[in-house]
């Protein structure tokens, strides 16, 4: 078996392509990325049969499933090799999905369509860019991505060299991650007006699938970039992003549990000036994770408020010794027994943010 998929863009929808595809599949499989076939030259998966066509059912509930067949497109993603070969050993022809959900991947789809942007509120759902700001030559997803990786101080996922990309037919670009934890993101499209990342820039997680590197289609083939093959962990920043745009579901919480008098004191304690002001409110969503025991993003939330309070920091709006010690002190009370990896992320997160000074907004000596 080759170790890569079919990588060249010259291949069509005909000939040697074709007959990689049932290597292109079991290479995803052997990943542990579930794969589903595609209907021919398509981006879609293959029809279901008759009986699924002509009757509305749950896929978990459909007969089709366990039996082997491919109805219901990602939903009959599969490991198993032999039913792979079943699948496209005849029917060579036929595309590769991969079921992101159940493979822990998340991929950033960047768009390339010469297509009117929208208004400022969409470019990047969330962040308000000013009316003075000039926005002459942003025109796809790579140029949003490039603006929202620059306002975050990260190089773009597109130029991320170190894990798997691909060159897609139309000029744009699917950029590979893992999921590094147990949260299942949610995908969204670019072009939405409720949960989005970036104008033109689509996520495919759980509930959706991503055509496999090396498929064709009768625009052209999607052609892996470079020499890695592998996805890289997804990268804390872009998890934060995720986060704060809505690609988790919603949280099933159950009744507050009471703050502990711990926590109010190591609020309480920095209550006095405008200084310590500022950093209570910046712990408040750090205090707010103790209301639940798992699931309230705890380590993205701790990073943020470390790395705001190291740019306040390093600006000389607030004392390094007593932010970091009511950090410490409420991360202790909000996660207990977790003061050794707390400690490692505060210590991340303020290294991080003391090489960006940061001047409040609206702030008067």
């Amino acid at each position: 078996m080759p170790a890569e998929p079919p990588s060249d863009p010259q291949q069509s929808t005909s000939g040697s392509s074709v007959a990689g595809s049932l290597v292109t599949a079991a290479w995803c499989a052997r990943r542990g990325w579930p794969v589903h076939p595609l209907a021919a030259g398509r981006k879609t998966p293959v029809a279901n049969c008759a009986h699924c066509r002509g009757a509305s059912h749950p896929p978990a509930e459909c007969p089709c499933l366990p039996a082997g067949r491919w109805c219901h497109g990602f939903h009959a993603a599969t490991l198993d090799q032999r039913r792979i070969a079943q699948w496209w050993g005849p029917r060579p022809e036929l595309g590769v999905g991969v079921a992101c959900g159940p493979a822990r991947l998340v991929v950033i789809d960047v768009d390339d369509h010469p297509t009117q942007p929208p208004g400022r509120d969409r470019i990047l759902p969330g962040i308000r860019i000013a009316d003075g700001v000039d926005l002459t030559g942003l025109a796809n997803g790579f140029h949003t991505l490039a603006v929202l990786s620059a306002l975050r101080g990260q190089p773009s996922p597109a130029e991320d060299a170190g894990t798997l990309r691909v060159r897609t037919p139309s000029g744009g670009m699917h950029i590979w991650y893992r999921a590094v934890d147990n949260r299942r993101w949610h995908c969204s499209s670019g072009s939405s007006t409720g949960r989005a990342l970036a104008w033109q820039v689509d996520v495919r997680a759980h509930g959706g699938y991503i055509i496999a590197p090396g498929t064709s289609t009768e625009h052209g083939t999607y052609t892996p970039i470079g020499d890695v093959r592998e996805p890289a962990g997804l990268p804390l920043w872009i998890a934060q992003e995720l986060e704060r745009t809505g690609h988790l579901p919603a949280l099933t919480i159950p009744a507050p549990r009471p703050v502990p008098p711990r926590a109010q004191q190591a609020v309480l304690a920095v209550g006095g000036g405008r200084s310590q002001r500022m950093l209570a409110s910046l712990l408040e969503p750090l205090r707010a994770c103790g209301q639940v025991s798992e699931g309230a993003g705890f380590t993205d939330t701790l990073n943020r408020a470390a790395y705001t309070i190291g740019g306040l920091i390093a600006a000389g709006r607030l004392a390094r010794e007593e932010a970091e010690r009511a950090l410490k002190e409420t991360a202790a009370v909000v996660r207990p027994g977790q003061e050794r990896r707390s400690a490692q992320i505060i210590d991340s997160g303020l290294a991080a943010g003391l090489e960006h000074p940061l001047q409040p907004r609206g702030w008067r000596q």
